[in-house]
């Protein structure tokens, strides 16, 4: 039998760190051994609620079409016999009847189970939130954490940079230097 339980994974270590500070605690009367620490961890009846995944379970699923077992297993008295009247020939149920009967089988229809659901606005209004948040972060470092732009990048150090190039004709065949009329003084 499969036993699927809840909460197991931190569970282990919880209790073993419980039962080894409950045992050593008490070492003056008993002493720890690994085999109680251990025994005690593996008690996993006190901490988490058991699901037996070997008997047939009921779920909605579009790519499993027939579940295991009905939606309703405990019927009162007016869906016995409606479950009675199915046996006999479906002519003689009406579109209500023949509508409780899918009721009692299944939870939702494929329509229902198809029906789009406002999941989108909560990933969305999320990016959103995520954008805004990594833009107040790269605000707040370019105020208080990148230094001053150097004065390398300013338009009167370019022009000036620029002009010193031009006066020392530097890559005069296919640079800068080349583009530059000097008898005119402005570029070709």
């Amino acid at each position: 039998m499969f036993v699927l339980t809840s909460a197991r994974v931190g569970g282990v270590v919880a209790r073993r760190a419980a039962a080894l500070t409950s045992t050593t605690s008490t070492t003056s009367t008993t002493s720890t051994t690994s085999s109680s620490v251990r025994r005690e961890s593996q008690d996993h009846s006190k901490v988490s609620e058991e699901m037996d995944m070997s008997r047939p379970m009921y779920w909605d699923r579009v790519d499993t079409p027939l579940p295991d077992k009905p939606y309703k297993d405990v019927l009162t008295a007016a869906e016995k016999s409606l479950k009675q009247k199915e046996k006999g020939p479906w002519t003689e149920l009406s579109k209500e009847e023949k509508l409780a009967l899918y009721r009692l089988m299944f939870c939702q229809t494929y329509a229902e189970m198809k029906q789009p659901t406002s999941e989108w606005k909560t990933i969305i209004g999320g990016m959103f939130f995520a954008v805004g948040f990594v833009g107040l972060v790269v605000w707040w470092e370019k105020i208080y954490v990148y230094p001053t732009r150097p004065r390398t990048f300013e338009e009167d150090w370019q022009r000036m940079q620029l002009q010193r190039a031009l006066d020392m004709r530097m890559n005069p065949i296919h640079g800068i230097s080349s583009k530059w009329d000097y008898e005119k003084g402005q570029w070709k």
